[in-house]
């Protein structure tokens, strides 16, 4: 089946997007959190492989090389920077062939390259600006390499730096850009720039989708999704945390657990390793995704906590039948809860007490 290009997907069916490699591989064991470096491309690439496949199976459309915090400065904060390229072109090869291996009279996956935060950004220092531009560069070139269908722009907090990053995604010449921008909990981007300003700064200087990814869960991307609709004219991406982030706590980063933890984390933070139980149910996702499909968002999917659970309920919030849909709950045939006419009273009476 021939493959088609990202707008023309936006156009026609939208796009479902699973990000949340970084989480996901942690939780596998792959991953050391806190240092969040992807050699897990490197180390473990039949691992990598194997969750493209499954956010495949759960009805992504793109396979996104994980080359998230891939880039030079958290390189050398662990001191492997000599393996940068390696890394990169890594993550782009293994995300190219899941994206061509699809089932019989399945359209093959659209392969996304990325670049991300740099967490160096300094919107006073020209020197530090020029040092990102240039980790940006490097990592366009390879993306552009491995012919990806577009570049992934994601996790901003500064405007300034995601403009930056559109314009090395620019330089590359004829390949779409997505960027996404993470507020933090000011409910602003760090250089003073309101959320919808950036985003729309963004759109008009040519970037394809624009929109909001990570930090926040459903309940407080939402009402800047709303306000942003209304003022953009182009595509829009939502891709939330799956966690419930509360307009008290708007970003995962000081969420706090009071529902009986016993054992906090070492480190005094739910965040990243102990955010289990705040996690958002498949049903918020779902909700999330449907709602935001009524609002005229096109490309959803979930970022940091995702498991393809998550992205197999944004698929089926936007009409879709994944691979994964085949194995949707049947609660009927529970042994307790169920309703089949074949289940024991004796057992299914006692649900409510169990």
């Amino acid at each position: 089946m021939e493959k088609r290009g990202l707008m023309d997907r936006l156009e026609t069916d939208g796009i479902v997007c699973a990000e949340g490699y970084l989480f996901e591989m942690e939780r596998r064991g792959y991953l050391t959190a806190g240092e969040f470096v992807p050699e897990v491309a490197l180390e473990h690439p039949e691992a990598l492989a194997v969750l493209h496949r499954d956010f495949q199976h759960a009805g992504s459309d793109v396979m996104v090389a994980f080359t998230y915090n891939a880039h030079r400065e958290k390189m050398r904060i662990i001191g492997k920077e000599d393996l940068l390229e390696p890394i990169n072109r890594a993550a782009l090869d293994i995300a190219k062939k899941v994206a061509a291996d699809v089932p019989d009279g399945q359209e093959p996956n659209l392969l996304a390259g990325n670049i991300s935060n740099s967490n160096i950004w300094d919107p006073t220092d020209a020197s530090i600006q020029k040092e990102v531009r240039t980790m940006f560069d490097e990592m366009v070139a390879w993306a552009a390499d491995a012919e990806v269908d577009f570049i992934i722009g994601e996790t901003f907090y500064y405007a300034q730096e995601a403009l930056c990053a559109l314009e090395a995604i620019q330089a590359a010449k004829s390949i779409p850009a997505v960027i996404t921008l993470a507020p933090m909990g000011e409910n602003k981007m760090r250089d003073d720039w309101s959320i919808v300003d950036a985003l729309k700064a963004l759109e008009d200087r040519g970037a394809h989708v624009v929109g909001m990814n990570c930090f926040r869960g459903p309940n407080t991307m939402v009402p800047f999704l709303k306000e942003a609709r209304r003022e953009l004219n182009g595509p829009m991406a939502a891709l939330p945390v799956p966690y419930r982030t509360t307009t008290h706590q708007p970003t995962f980063f000081n969420l706090d657990d009071n529902n009986g933890c016993t054992t906090p984390s070492p480190h005094g933070r739910t965040f990243p390793t102990a955010l289990d139980p705040l996690l958002c149910n498949r049903y918020e996702i779902r909700q999330f995704a449907s709602d935001a499909w009524q609002m005229g968002i096109r490309y959803l999917g979930v970022c940091c906590g995702a498991a393809p659970i998550h992205i197999r309920e944004v698929a089926e919030a936007m009409g879709r039948k994944p691979p994964a849909s085949r194995y949707a709950e049947n609660m009927s045939k529970h042994f307790m809860y169920g309703d089949d006419a074949s289940l024991p009273k004796h057992i299914t009476d006692y649900g409510n007490r169990a």
